[in-house]
């Protein structure tokens, strides 16, 4: 999604102002009286939030070392940790923070207004200038703080083909913020170009990595070709092709692609 909107910005020629924010523990921060309340307000059905509600509501922990028992708390906050309802249950507590951002500039897409993007704990705010993405960050740390999350990591970043190495002087307490080249951002590079070549750069990397792992079973001239190669498919090729339906797709791309394949059979065939 962030790859696709940074792609329609740049084509009507706008500059796109990124602010990259992961939070700290933030499923632990998360306040089981805010999340029933905002479930109530998203008139949930009743059975669904009796379910949610006896999940969290009411629990106690105690520490115990060796025959130790330390007494019982309450337990007010946190998420279950690897439960698939924690990322849902996480982005509706983030929902207050950025139901508040509604109403500010972002990129325009169509006729929506976007200015922010995140799953769970990582969220991307999104501006067409410093100033809005000042303004859209000065709201969220106010509300993360109200909130009591706590962000360990934020760094900005400027896509632009009308400017050469743009600044942006962005600042959190009176703090500036760390202007970054590229981005880590749910498993897929961001880069200041805009272009998708570092990020196929490093999964064609990875996946040769993962190609030498199970070089043992890929290269066995006792295993058929026709098993090795849905080996390949299965184990390497999505890893060199993870987050493919947002790339921009050039011939020097598609050549590189396509030498990768070739680099993975003429190792499976042993051939030089």
């Amino acid at each position: 999604m962030q790859s696709s909107l940074i792609e329609r910005a740049l084509e009507i020629q706008k500059d796109v102002y990124l602010c990259f924010i992961d939070y700290t523990k933030a499923f632990d921060r998360v306040r089981h009286d805010e999340i029933i309340t905002e479930l109530k307000q998203l008139n949930i059905d009743g059975k669904d939030l009796r379910i949610i509600k006896t999940m969290y509501w009411e629990q106690t922990a105690a520490i115990r070392i060796e025959n130790k028992t330390s007494t019982f708390q309450d337990i007010k906050r946190g998420v279950r940790q690897g439960c698939v309802l924690s990322p849902d249950l996480f982005s509706l507590y983030s929902e207050i923070i950025m139901r508040n951002l509604e109403n500010h500039p972002g990129i325009k897409v169509g006729r929506q207004n976007i200015n922010n993007l995140r799953y769970a704990d990582h969220t991307v705010l999104i501006a067409e200038n410093k100033e809005d993405l000042q303004k859209l960050l000065n709201i969220v740390e106010e509300e993360s703080r109200r909130l009591e999350l706590i962000s360990k990591k934020m760094e900005v970043m400027v896509i632009s083909r009308k400017q050469k190495s743009p600044k942006c002087d962005i600042f959190i307490n009176k703090v500036k913020l760390k202007q970054t080249e590229k981005f880590k951002y749910l498993g897929t590079i961001i880069s200041n170009d805009g272009k998708t070549n570092t990020e196929i750069s490093a999964r064609t990397a990875q996946a040769k990595i993962n190609f030498q792992k199970m070089k043992t079973i890929l290269t066995n001239k006792h295993i058929s070709i026709e098993t090795r190669k849905r080996a390949l498919q299965c184990y390497i090729e999505p890893v060199l092709m993870y987050g493919c339906e947002a790339w921009t797709i050039s011939k020097q791309i598609q050549n590189k692609l396509e030498a990768t394949d070739v680099w993975f059979l003429r190792r499976m065939l042993r051939i030089p």
